[in-house]
């Protein structure tokens, strides 16, 4: 076995998502380079998911949030 990661994981530059199954305490994050294509993502998880807007990360940083 590997041993656990000891500094924080630097996000690449885009729009992210967070996918949930419905009543799950954690998810995957979803990233897309534009906000259109987010916006696709979002309207094709929401049916079977919790779907949330995390926001745009450029440099490693969150930018905006909604």
């Amino acid at each position: 076995m590997a041993r656990p990661v000891t500094r924080p994981v630097k996000l690449k530059d885009g729009f992210y998502i967070e996918v949930k199954n419905k009543g799950a305490s954690s998810g995957v994050k979803i990233r897309r380079s534009t906000r259109e294509q987010i916006k696709i993502a979002m309207k094709r998880y929401k049916n079977t998911k919790d779907v949330t807007y995390i926001g745009e990360v450029k440099d490693g940083s969150l930018v905006n949030k909604q």
